[in-house]
């Protein structure tokens, strides 16, 4: 299969490691652990090695070679991604070029479509219905792309919309069940309710900000989707009438809103939920864990992430993490799929849960730690994600799509810009990054 180049730089860095990208596998004997008869699994990774995570990936694949001895050996190599998120996807970018991917190599949820079509993964052996039961629904979703599955995340993440337990309950307000959260209309009335609290204790009463990166479009992309919106279209090659529908615009409408009303900040101030001074904020799971170990004078709640008002129902929270896949240069799929199974399995999301507190992804795994099922706040978490849990945009340009989903938010919702000129405009530049991939 002809493959398509992540980036013509690229072009350059082949040609700088092209003796050392193009790598034969070890003999039996040459990497201890690996016995004659056995079939030479590699692996690349995306941590570094003296980390929980590259620890708890040392151990999963340890644990594959008890498991498969005398049939696979695993080798894992790690790559460090670097602080501007290069290094790992370098490599990766280089050996697509000039040869010398792994068997099976890490990829970040969102980017799967990405790699999919640029012939970096392939299609997993078949899964029974049985094995793929065992994930949440959102790690089988985001790891299929038209309908094949890529990858099987080896943790699941989300994002909470905590609250102020002492502060909700001064002002008698009730929070509602996770089946029948608050609309956008409701949720207005009740940040008016709590501003002069929140004015009192020089706050606000909503910790809110729309930060340069991916944040944004994870924590709040599930405002245009509960609205019954998509970002692209299912194959991932169209933007024009999803990136900038109706939906869209009204949930950027919807934090211009927020902004003029004064119920959030319009320049970030640290701490603010955890000071005190902010009734609500939206942060990823890890908030859990912060404020319980640095913040415990803080009664934390963990309520329905809001919807819009035409909500129907339908999947709408945030997910996505890192997942395990298959390259397309493996010559065993059914092994390297054994591995991908190995490496996100029960046993291995326990493990990554107890080393960094990253969510694990099957059912199994959460049932077997007991926080998700003692803590009402870890609960709260894991069943919006199997409820609720909503992968991010399918489409292989996708960082183009996320960069444009923040700069739509903030030129529209901090600098009132108009929402649909802004809107129109980051559909034009998707469009020129999907032209080479919409080409006849």
């Amino acid at each position: 299969m002809k493959k398509r180049w992540l980036c013509l730089t690229g072009v350059i860095l082949a040609a700088a490691c092209l003796s050392g990208c193009q790598q034969k596998d070890p003999e039996p004997g040459e990497v201890p652990g690996y016995d004659q008869g056995e079939e030479y699994l590699s692996i690349w990774v995306h941590s570094i090695e003296d980390t929980e995570e590259g620890q708890a990936y040392r151990e999963s694949v340890e644990s594959f070679n008890e498991a498969y001895d005398g049939t696979y050996f695993a080798d894992i190599e790690f790559v460090p991604r670097n602080d501007s998120g290069g290094g790992y996807s370098d490599k990766v970018n280089a050996s697509v070029m000039a040869g010398g991917l792994p068997d099976v190599l890490t990829v970040d949820g969102p980017n799967v479509s990405a790699y999919a079509s640029n012939g970096i993964i392939q299609p997993l052996a078949d899964l029974t219905e049985e094995e793929e039961s065992e994930y949440l629904p959102s790690i089988i979703e985001q790891g299929t792309v038209n309908g094949d599955l890529y990858a099987l995340g080896v943790m699941e993440s989300s994002v909470g919309f905590y609250y102020n337990k002492d502060i909700i309950e001064e002002t008698g307000i009730e929070i509602p069940d996770a089946d029948d959260p608050w609309t956008w209309s409701e949720f207005l009335d009740i940040l008016e309710e709590l501003k002069p609290l929140m004015d009192e204790k020089d706050g606000y009463p909503l910790d809110m900000t729309f930060p340069v990166g991916e944040t944004s479009i994870y924590y709040y992309a599930p405002f245009v989707w509960s609205g019954g919106g998509e970002l692209v279209s299912d194959d991932g090659l169209t933007v024009d009438g999803y990136f900038n529908s109706d939906q869209t615009a009204a949930a950027m409408e919807y934090f211009r809103t927020i902004v003029e009303n004064e119920y959030m900040s319009e320049a970030p101030i640290d701490h603010l939920f955890e000071s005190g001074r902010a009734a609500f904020k939206f942060d990823g799971a890890w908030e859990v864990n912060t404020v319980y170990t640095s913040y415990p004078d803080i009664d934390l709640g963990v309520a329905p992430y809001i919807v819009s008002d035409d909500w129907d129902g339908e999947a709408y929270t945030p997910t996505g993490s890192w997942a395990f896949a298959a390259s397309s240069e493996t010559e065993d799929i059914e092994g390297a799929t054994e591995l991908v199974k190995w490496m996100s399995g029960v046993d291995s999301g326990i493990r990554i849960w107890e080393m960094t507190k990253n969510f694990p992804s099957t059912y199994e795994a959460f049932e077997n730690i007991d926080v998700f099922q003692t803590d009402e706040n870890y609960k709260a978490l894991y069943d919006q994600l199997s409820n609720y849990g909503h992968p991010r945009p399918k489409t292989p340009v996708y960082p183009q799509v996320s960069t444009s989903f923040q700069e739509v938010l903030e030129s529209t919702a901090l600098s009132g810009k108009d929402v649909q000129e802004e809107l129109d405009k980051a559909v034009e530049r998707i469009d020129q990054k999907l032209e080479r991939y919409t080409r006849e």
